[in-house]
């Protein structure tokens, strides 16, 4: 790695801190009022529970690539992230999830009840921050933010509907991550472009990163429920098995193996509805290995970073763009 190289990756990496630092102390503000305590407290312990912050990160970005500056863009950043942790939340309660980020859940710590209105809340609240960003298209900015939250439901609904149904196509999962993940980035890209005074040309090309860059991060995140680090990933591997869901590799190695005792084993995940102890959980990433099921995940993760970065080609050179590659780059290598 060259020494210029190496100063842009350690540069960028310092933006992403700073911005970061500057997300958490705007979520931190948020919920100011103390009382109903049953109300703050929860929401509170939902916005300190950290996480990467990707999401406010890509909305600067792409509001400084298409030539604003980031700090305009700064109550919409808050804003995203306060909706992505809206979703999390009725999601956990969905999959009767008992821990987040290493933590409990709000309807463990709590009850069900306070989680509904919780999430309620935060949806209020990412509306009021986004709606005091100054910006000469906050309306067009709103409903990139509604129909946003429209397209993750759909994505939640499919998912939801794939747990019950004993086939589902890749192209019907890459549709679902499309909805559930992307449209959520692809928001953020838009927002943040429109805030920056973009183009039309610059908007869609910022989104269609956005778009690819969702779905490597989707299926980067199915591959590493089974080949992380224990330590490293915080949780134990093999979680997407444990519970029965149908991910990139799992159907996949459907399509792909041809032993018939294979076929079994990967089918029992489904009739099972999950996998009960960790002996199956290694048989069957030997079976992913055994038909390059692992292989083939990484290579549609890289092909899909490309295209995101490909897609950057169609914007104005900046630093903004260069970090927004580096990135991409980021999510690729992560062991997180």
């Amino acid at each position: 790695m060259s020494a210029d190289v190496s100063t842009s990756k350690e540069k960028f990496q310092e933006r992403y801190k700073a911005y970061k630092d500057v997300i958490e102390s705007k979520l931190a503000e948020v919920c100011n009022k103390t009382e109903p305590v049953s109300l703050y407290e929860p929401m509170r312990y939902i916005l300190d529970g950290g996480g990467k912050r990707i999401r406010p990160m890509l909305l600067v970005l792409s509001c400084e690539a298409a030539g604003g500056s980031g700090n305009d863009a700064l109550d919409a950043a808050a804003a995203v992230e306060i909706l992505h942790n809206f979703t999390l939340v009725h999601d956990d309660i969905m999959d009767n999830a008992d821990t987040r980020r290493g933590r409990e859940t709000i309807h463990k710590k709590w009850n069900r009840d306070t989680a509904i209105l919780a999430g309620d809340g935060l949806l209020g609240f990412a509306y009021r921050l986004l709606l005091k960003t100054k910006s000469a298209r906050i309306q067009d900015a709103a409903k990139a933010f509604t129909e946003a939250i429209i397209e993750v439901c759909e994505g939640q609904s499919w998912d939801k509907e794939f747990e019950t149904r004993q086939s589902v196509s890749i192209s019907e999962y890459i549709m679902m991550i499309d909805k559930k993940t992307s449209e959520l980035l692809k928001c953020c890209a838009e927002i943040g472009a429109l805030i920056g005074g973009g183009t039309d040309g610059e908007i869609e090309a910022l989104k269609e990163y956005a778009l690819n860059t969702g779905l490597a991060f989707q299926i980067q995140d199915d591959l590493l429920d089974i080949i992380a680090d224990e330590k490293k990933f915080g949780k134990k591997i093999g979680g997407d098995l444990r519970e029965g869901k149908k991910t990139y590799l799992l159907l996949r190695a459907l399509e792909t193996a041809t032993d018939e005792t294979d076929r079994v084993l990967l089918n029992s995940v489904i009739e099972n509805k999950g996998v009960k102890n960790d002996g199956d959980i290694i048989r069957i990433k030997n079976v992913y290995e055994k038909y390059g099921v692992l292989e083939d995940a990484s290579v549609k993760v890289e092909e899909y970073t490309y295209k995101a970065n490909a897609s950057l080609e169609r914007i104005n050179d900046s630093e903004a763009k260069e970090m927004l590659k580096w990135f991409s780059d980021m999510l690729l290598t992560r062991t997180t």
